[in-house]
């Protein structure tokens, strides 16, 4: 398998899993021309994609959906509360209702050979979800857009050997800066977005000894930097209540306007 980052930040996400057989999106929220540029880099084509898996419709995870879904007629996979909320969304213009098929957290689908399951998430959106995928023994998770995580949580990710794991801000940058205080207090809300600090220690809760490599995303522009991110969740997992060191696997953090190495394993 392989994970993908075409872009990953809170101006704009699209992450590309598969196998060498079959590739999703998951979200569209950077432009089209964007993603396949994105794509090619990978040597993979926008049209070869089997399917979108739209985490929630806020416009930093949706913002390329319209023109993917009429270019291609690319199947178009989110809750009713994300379907429902996306076709309220006037700025991605007109999609085909057909090219809905409504899922569930918690339950199975399948597209090509992967398997893949919605994950209910903390945030503030109609129906958002996190997806996990696996393809036979190898799995891969992208978590992002959760102000919070719960042993549900921990449970459905445990044994993943590789994640996209939101690292959205670093708290004093964020609490001193100058966004307006309502908004301040809506992402450290529990339907906020994950802290530095809060994913590290969510990942040292999941971390086992096949682990493989963690990707950190989601970075805010305005109150993050990726090596304070890096250094901020490297040292939560050392001095966590766990048998590991934050050096003792491949950590990266995903680049926000332009598509990061891929991860194969």
């Amino acid at each position: 398998m392989e994970l993908c980052s075409v872009a990953s930040g809170s101006s704009g996400n699209c992450i590309c899993v598969g196998t060498e057989n079959c590739h999703v999106l998951i979200d569209a929220g950077i432009s089209g021309k964007r993603i396949e540029t994105g794509l090619n880099s990978f040597e993979l084509k926008t049209e070869e994609m089997q399917g979108i898996l739209v985490t929630h419709e806020h416009i930093d995870h949706i913002a390329g959906l319209g023109v993917l879904a009429r270019r291609y007629g690319l199947p178009i996979y989110a809750t009713a509360g994300t379907i429902n909320a996306i076709l309220k969304t006037k700025s991605v213009g007109k999609i085909d209702s057909d090219l809905f098929c409504e899922v569930k957290s918690g339950v199975e689908f399948v597209i090509g050979e992967l398997t893949i399951e919605p994950i209910a998430i903390s945030h503030d959106a109609a129906e958002p979800v996190a997806y996990k995928i696996n393809k036979g023994e190898k799995s891969v998770a992208v978590i992002t857009d959760l102000g919070t995580y719960d042993e549900e949580m921990i449970k459905k990710i445990q044994n993943m050997d590789v994640l996209l794991l939101e690292a959205n801000h670093d708290v004093h940058m964020l609490q001193v800066g100058g966004y307006p205080y309502p908004l301040k207090q809506r992402i450290l809300g529990d339907r906020g977005h994950l802290s530095n600090e809060l994913s590290g220690r969510l990942l040292g809760k999941v971390l086992h000894d096949k682990f493989k490599a963690v990707l950190l995303g989601h970075l805010s522009k305005e109150n993050n930097y990726p090596a304070l991110a890096y250094e901020t969740v490297r040292l939560e997992v050392t001095l966590g209540e766990n048998p590991y060191k934050g050096d003792d696997f491949p950590m990266y953090v995903a680049k926000r306007d332009e598509p990061t190495p891929r991860i194969a394993f």
